[in-house]
């Protein structure tokens, strides 16, 4: 039986930060157009959380009960270790799903927007098939489409949308921006696991792009998230510039990408 600690590192926190990120850039365009709601903002941090754990245990379910994970570089991971039984991993992921549909459906009711229920269910639809299914869009390259439009575009608009019940242009810059960013993260991971992926049969992007072209792709996600933050901050507020502190992360990341490091050290 998997203990705490290894039901926590299956959780994955460390991509927390990329769940949080949009909601609080979209939080900061509604607030420019005075109309932040933090009860509002908070639920919508709610959503991005529980769905980037629900995210991160349905992977681990699902590559563990295809074996892609029997050889793993990076963290370990709960069914391909055989910490915990699929069974339990699935049930968490739907669990956290759960979670997250709940405070969609609070966020909604308080926006009156009972379309957006629409959009909450293919959020749901889209993070199971990523590595569940029959035929899993993960194993197909289209990985980074996913987590772009759905921790980039759907993350930061929708919580910019629920607010003011519209999206300024510059919401589109910024969520463009998130969404580059959150891309980095999956193409860092999938370039470590690149040689496993391909034992396995896994086609993700990485492994169609090559070393060196997914070296290449992390860097030009870099620099369009620092295009994408100018031209939000034209037009909003050049405070909006402060969103440029991410290349205090931004620039060692990628030199430590472009610089070769390869497994874990990724």
């Amino acid at each position: 039986m998997a203990s705490v600690a290894e039901w926590i590192e299956g959780a994955r926190l460390r991509t927390l930060p990329a769940a949080i990120s949009p909601v609080l850039a979209g939080a900061g365009i509604a607030a420019f157009e005075g109309g932040l709601s933090p009860i509002r903002t908070i639920l919508a941090a709610l959503v991005a959380l529980a769905l980037q754990v629900g995210v991160n245990f349905a992977n681990d379910y699902s590559d563990g009960v295809r074996g892609t994970d029997a050889v793993r570089v990076g963290p370990q991971r709960l069914v391909g270790s055989g910490a915990a039984r699929p069974s339990q991993v699935k049930a968490a992921a739907f669990a956290c799903f759960g979670l997250a549909a709940c405070f969609g459906l609070v966020l909604v009711a308080l926006a009156g927007q009972w379309w957006l229920i629409a959009v909450g269910i293919a959020c749901v639809l889209a993070a199971w098939y990523y590595t569940g299914g029959k035929h899993p869009y993960g194993y197909l390259g289209l990985g980074e489409v996913f987590v772009f439009v759905f921790f980039g575009l759907v993350a930061t608009v929708g919580t910019t949308y629920v607010q003011i019940g519209r999206a300024p242009w510059p919401t589109w810059a910024v969520a463009t921006a998130m969404g580059a960013i959150a891309c980095q993260v999956l193409v860092c991971n999938n370039l470590r696991d690149i040689a496993n992926d391909m034992a396995v049969g896994k086609r993700t992007l990485e492994t169609r792009l090559g070393d060196r072209g997914s070296r290449l792709f992390y860097t030009a996600l870099a620099v369009i998230a620092v295009l994408m933050v100018v031209i939000a901050a034209a037009g909003t507020t050049w405070w909006g510039l402060g969103g440029l502190a991410m290349l205090f992360f931004l620039i060692p990341a990628t030199r430590h990408v472009l610089g070769g490091v390869q497994g874990i050290a990724l």
